[in-house]
């Protein structure tokens, strides 16, 4: 298989690569040089935003389509931002690959999903393949608008990930609580202990779409592990272990969480109280479709060791996203709530 990989040098763009190299596929990362690509793939640069900024994609596809029917097998796109950038890469791509996966959102959906919510939840409205960046919902589903529009509803599969969590992640939520719990002390642990979370650990989202394409897979898919597989009991107690430290978990009623001002999902990463709509969107989506068709997850222990060493070998500092805001809690804010 000839994969092209829109990106490819950071988190889930990296976490496709390397499983496609590991495949023994033939790789080609298309990004803008800012990290080094892993070895072993073939490096295109260009700025999706910029004036020309497709014109090493436009030459590498030319070439392509004249040499004995290359091209590529399939394409990745993990674009976050305006919806044109999707709309001008798939519609150039149209001819020279097989089919595009677009690595979009559970964000999609209309506000507040229902629990249990599944692809065919309503979507949200006003968004467009030729739209400039707007809002993360509206940007994403534009995203889907312009794979499909380029593609049909027969060649592009629409990723929608929830909570992604694993190596190489760059928004902050896993990397904050490893290093909280290696820092020792008491750590306001946010309860119940058996709050039911949902996610998928990176490499297994980068397994299961290379799996799709080759299955030729197509429309609309709700992607993360089953709901309550891990708990945010399990979660924290996997960090204590993978760290070593001395950690104290003090569980805290919700209640006195949000009454302290605490933001949910932001100032406590993962995070958010049971029953909420917030709950319900990201953590209590139907992902039976992903499931039937080969989704198989980790058990969260893995996930938070493997991150723990690669964290470790960063130096405990995570790369962060430019455009994501930082996460995590004052450590004043925390000792005023545990009374210290």
């Amino acid at each position: 298989m000839r994969l092209l990989m829109l990106g490819g040098t950071e988190f889930v763009g990296r976490a496709v690569v390397e499983s496609a190299l590991a495949r023994g596929w033939e790789v080609t990362v298309f990004h803008r040089g800012r990290h080094a690509p892993p070895a072993g793939v073939r490096s295109l640069l260009g700025d999706r935003t910029a004036p020309d900024g497709l014109a090493a994609l436009v030459e590498a596809s030319t070439a392509g389509s004249g040499s004995g029917g290359g091209g590529w097998d399939v394409v990745v796109d993990t674009w976050s931002a305006a919806p044109r950038a999707v709309r001008d890469t798939a519609r150039l791509l149209a001819d020279v690959a097989e089919r595009y996966v677009y690595v979009s959102s559970c964000s999609v959906y209309a506000w507040p999903p229902a629990a249990g919510y599944d692809e065919a939840a309503p979507v949200v409205e006003g968004a467009s393949a030729d739209a400039g960046q707007t809002d993360y919902a509206r940007d994403k589903r534009g995203g889907e608008l312009a794979a499909v529009e380029a593609f049909g509803a027969d060649r592009s599969l629409l990723v929608r990930c929830g909570l992604i969590l694993g190596p190489y992640e760059n928004i902050g939520r896993l990397p904050w609580w490893l290093n909280r719990v290696a820092r020792g002390g008491p750590v306001l642990a946010p309860g119940p202990q058996d709050l039911p979370l949902q996610y998928v650990d990176v490499r297994d989202l980068a397994d299961w779409m290379l799996d799709a394409a080759e299955q030729r897979l197509s429309g609309p898919y709700n992607l993360a592990g089953p709901p309550g597989a891990a708990t945010m009991g399990a979660l924290l107690d996997a960090c204590v272990r993978a760290t070593g430290g001395p950690a104290e978990l003090r569980w805290t009623a919700p209640e006195l969480i949000l009454d302290a001002g605490i933001a949910p999902w932001t100032g406590l990463p993962v995070w958010v109280s049971e029953g909420s709509d917030l709950h319900d969107a990201l953590h209590r989506a139907d992902v039976s479709r992903a499931m039937r068709d080969g989704l198989r997850c980790r058990d969260v222990t893995e996930t938070v060791r493997d991150t723990w060493e690669w964290l470790t070998g960063l130096g405990g500092v995570a790369p962060h996203r430019p455009d994501r805001p930082p996460v995590g809690l004052d450590p004043a804010v925390e000792a005023r709530v545990l009374g210290l």
